[in-house]
C-alpha cells in the first residue's frame, strides 16, 4: 500500500512538474486576464475623447450665438430661441454631430457680471425632458451694455463602457453639454 502511495505522488509531482513548466497557450491565458482592462480602457479613452470633441464644437456654438447677442442682430431681428439653433446648426456644422432639433437655448439678462449666473439649468424634471419653453430667453430685456449669458444645452448619448465605466449624468444614459458666453452687448443700431 505505502509502495502504491509513493509511485501514485511521484507521478503526480511529475505531471505538476511539467504542467509548471509548459508554455504552450500562455499567451492566450495572458491575453484573457489582460484583455478586460484593455477593452474597458480603450472604451473609455474612444468615449472620452468623442465627449470632449462634442463639448468643444458646443462650446464654439455658444460663441457664434453670443456674438448675435452681442451685434444685436438676435434683438434686431427678434430671433427666437429655434432660429439661433438653425443659425449656430448651419455656420459652424454641429448639425453633423448633433440632432439640432434636441438643442436648447438659454439667455440670461443681467446689469453687472457679478450678478450673472453661470451655473448649468437642468435638462429633466425627475425623469421627465424639458422643453425649450422651459428655460429663460427674452431677447428684448438683452439691451445696449447689458451683461447676456449665452447658454447652449444638449443631452448627449453615452454608453456604459466595461468595468463601470459611465459618464453619464442624465437619465437615458445621456450626460450634459454646455457651451457658455458670456459678454456686455455692444452698442448697435
Amino acid at each position: 500500500m505505502r509502495r502504491t502511495l509513493i509511485e501514485f505522488l511521484r507521478a503526480r509531482a511529475s505531471g505538476a512538474w511539467r504542467f509548471s513548466r509548459a508554455e504552450q497557450g500562455a499567451t492566450a491565458v495572458e491575453f484573457a486576464l489582460i484583455a478586460p482592462a484593455f477593452i474597458a480602457t480603450l472604451v473609455a479613452v474612444f468615449q472620452v475623447s468623442i465627449f470632449l470633441f462634442a463639448q468643444m464644437a458646443i462650446q464654439n456654438a455658444a460663441v457664434q450665438a453670443g456674438r448675435y447677442f452681442m451685434t444685436g442682430q438676435a434683438q434686431n431681428n427678434n430671433w427666437q430661441a429655434s432660429d439661433i439653433v438653425t443659425r449656430v446648426c448651419t455656420n459652424t456644422n454641429l448639425s453633423l454631430i448633433f440632432t439640432c432639433s434636441k438643442m436648447f437655448v438659454v439667455v440670461q439678462d443681467y446689469s453687472t457680471f457679478a450678478a450673472a449666473s453661470t451655473s448649468a439649468p437642468a435638462m429633466y424634471n425627475g425623469s421627465t425632458a424639458l422643453t425649450q419653453s422651459s428655460y429663460t430667453y427674452d431677447v428684448t430685456d438683452a439691451g445696449m451694455g447689458d451683461v447676456v449669458i449665452v447658454q447652449l444645452l444638449y443631452a448627449w448619448p453615452v454608453f456604459s463602457a466595461p468595468l463601470g465605466f459611465n459618464i453619464s449624468n442624465l437619465p437615458s444614459n445621456q450626460t450634459e453639454l454646455m457651451g457658455i458666453s458670456a459678454f456686455r452687448v455692444e452698442p448697435y443700431l
